[in-house]
């Protein structure tokens, strides 16, 4: 059986502070991954029960397409997409922005991975990660025209791995953006032992 690893860090900040709209209880290591349906970058459906058991899923929170840690954490995992791949790994990104959001971001740093749409933070509500509702708006020069981006809401930075089985093997509610793919490495490293 795979070995189990969680990541634990004291964040400081509650999920009592930052709710998630219809927040359930924050799942933990060994929980079945709860099931979803979503919208992604291209506008399709991404449903979790044609990943969930059929290889290890990276799904990582983050709070918004187009910042500054949630650049370096995307092109993070970019740049490590052939390694995970080798190990049979899938990678998707999920925030409050919109699929259209998500494409644009995707375009303008070459990012080889699916992106979800969560405007409401459903998602991060069977999860348990804390979002931050209320729409939100940034202009950002993608390519050389303006855009405006508009999000639903925000979560907080977590990822969770998804082992084999369709099961939590690790959550880190105290993600490091720029430090995410490669804590992951470790952690899928383990599982393989």
């Amino acid at each position: 059986m795979a070995l189990l690893v969680r990541l634990v860090f004291c964040l400081g900040v509650t999920a009592a502070v930052f709710p998630a709209a219809g927040a359930a209880e924050k799942v933990g290591v060994g929980d079945l991954a709860p099931a979803f349906v979503a919208v992604d970058d291209s506008g399709g459906t991404w449903d979790s029960a044609d990943h969930f058991g059929e290889g290890i899923v990276v799904l990582y929170f983050y709070p918004a397409d187009m910042t500054g840690g949630c650049t370096a954490q995307a092109c993070a995992y970019r740049d490590a997409k052939d390694e995970f791949d080798g190990l049979g790994v899938t990678v998707v990104g999920v925030s409050g922005d919109t699929a259209e959001n998500h494409r644009l971001f995707k375009q303008a740093h070459d990012l080889n991975f699916a992106l979800l749409a969560d405007p409401e933070g459903e998602i991060a509500a069977k999860f348990g990660v804390p979002f931050n509702g209320g729409e939100k708006s940034l202009t950002r020069e993608i390519l050389g025209v303006e855009h405006v981006l508009t999000r639903g809401g925000t979560s907080r930075r977590w990822t969770f791995v998804i082992d084999a089985d369709g099961r939590i093997a690790a959550v880190d509610d105290a993600v490091k953006a720029k430090k995410d793919a490669a804590n992951v490495r470790k952690v899928i490293a383990g599982l393989s032992r």
